[in-house]
C-alpha cells in the first residue's frame, strides 16, 4: 500500500503547527511589537534542510507588514531554537519567513468579480432588460 503523505509533507505539517504555537505563545512575550500573524503554509525542501514559512498579517499598511517581516527575520534563530526543542529531529531546517499574498489576492479577485456582476446588471437595466429571467423564460413546475 502506498504512503499517502511523504516525509517532507509530515515534517512540514508539524513545523506549521509548532511555529504557529511559538508565534502565538512564546514569541509574543519576547517581542510585543509583532502584530497578529498567522502561519498559512510551510514548504520544506526534500533534504529537510530548509523550511519556507508563509505568514499572513492582519494589517493593510505595507510599511508595517515589512516591519513585521523584518522582526521575524531578525528573530528566526530564536524561533528555530524553540522549534528544535519541540521537535525530535536530528537537524532542524533553517527557516525563512515569506509573506503569503494569496489571501489579499483572493479578496482582490472577489471584488473584481462583484464589480463586474454589478456593472453587467446596470448595463442590462439601461438596455431595458431585466437582470432577472422573464416569466416566459422561467422553467415551469409542470
Amino acid at each position: 500500500m502506498a504512503r499517502e503523505f511523504s516525509r517532507t509533507d509530515r515534517v512540514g505539517q508539524q513545523i506549521h503547527k509548532e511555529i504557529a504555537s511559538i508565534l502565538q505563545n512564546e514569541f509574543k512575550n519576547r517581542d510585543p511589537r509583532l502584530g497578529m500573524v498567522t502561519v498559512s503554509a510551510v514548504e520544506v525542501s526534500r533534504d529537510l534542510a530548509y523550511a519556507k514559512i508563509f505568514v499572513t498579517f492582519f494589517e493593510n499598511d505595507e510599511e508595517q507588514i515589512k516591519n513585521y517581516l523584518e522582526i521575524l527575520q531578525d528573530n528566526k534563530g530564536f524561533i528555530r531554537t524553540l522549534l528544535a526543542s519541540r521537535m525530535r529531529m536530528r537537524a532542524v531546517p533553517a527557516v525563512k519567513f515569506v509573506r503569503d499574498g494569496s489571501l489579499a489576492e483572493g479578496i482582490r479577485i472577489a471584488n473584481l468579480v462583484d464589480d463586474t456582476i454589478s456593472k453587467d446588471a446596470e448595463r442590462a437595466k439601461r438596455a431595458g432588460q431585466s437582470a432577472e429571467p422573464k416569466e416566459a423564460d422561467k422553467p415551469s413546475d409542470e
